[in-house]
């Protein structure tokens, strides 16, 4: 499959020409553990309803990126079974009404393998697709995220996922000091707490773009369809 060339993306805090055959679509955390009653976010006491809003948006651009051959990664926060890979300073933290690992109705709370810990079913990655399965709130601690970007050429990451303010915006954070032209997707994200992802998005485009840009699913697809007419 042919990739459309490069394209430029309406943003703030400007338009960003992105060569398409060099950008991934990472999708961060899109879990049912964070998106549906009795996982984690709920746990947290939290209205998982909030961040159904981004799921929308994300399939839009999830399958125009498959359709033009860009490649995709999805994201999983999670923890071994024995919970060796999770410090004590993050289960012990707050007060949960189940803690990481406590059999839960999906299966055991945030633990790799369970059913809370799969990407919903509407985003469900295809076989083709790359999961990163990662301990912490950004995708690249203690994955392969990196060796995988470099292997692919990647330069440029469109971000989406939830929830902004955490898992998303620390990727982002991550992604820029790595090099990496980062673009949030605002309607593609989503937050337990609406204001913090209002606030999470002005901390990216702050300042000419601190940490990169924001966009939205419905200018990206607009530019994947003018690349691809150009190409």
């Amino acid at each position: 499959m042919s990739k459309p060339g490069k394209g430029v993306v309406k943003a703030e805090p400007a338009p960003i020409e992105l060569d398409f055959a060099r950008t991934a679509l990472v999708i961060i955390d899109m879990q049912r553990d964070f998106l549906e009653p009795g996982g984690f976010g709920e746990t947290l006491g939290n209205d998982v309803s909030q961040l159904s809003r981004a799921v929308k948006p994300v399939a839009a651009v999830l399958a125009a990126a498959r359709e033009n051959g860009l490649l995709v990664i999805h994201t999983r926060e999670g923890h071994l079974p024995d919970l060796s890979d999770a410090p004590p300073a993050k289960v012990e933290r707050g007060a949960p009404s189940l803690r990481i690992g406590d059999p839960g109705p999906m299966g055991r709370i945030l633990i790799r393998g369970e059913a809370g810990h799969d990407i919903v079913p509407a985003l469900y990655p295809l076989k083709s697709e790359i999961v990163i399965d990662k301990p912490g709130k950004g995708a690249f601690y203690a994955t392969e995220l990196g060796a995988v970007l470099k292997q692919h050429g990647i330069e440029n990451l469109v971000v989406c996922g939830v929830t902004t303010e955490v898992c998303v915006h620390t990727t982002i954070r991550e992604g820029n000091d790595r090099g990496y032209r980062c673009v949030a997707l605002a309607d593609g994200c989503a937050s337990y707490f609406p204001e913090f992802h209002d606030l999470g998005l002005k901390m990216i485009k702050a300042q000419g773009g601190i940490f990169g840009w924001v966009s939205d699913s419905a200018s990206l697809l607009e530019a994947l369809a003018a690349a691809r007419m150009a190409s």
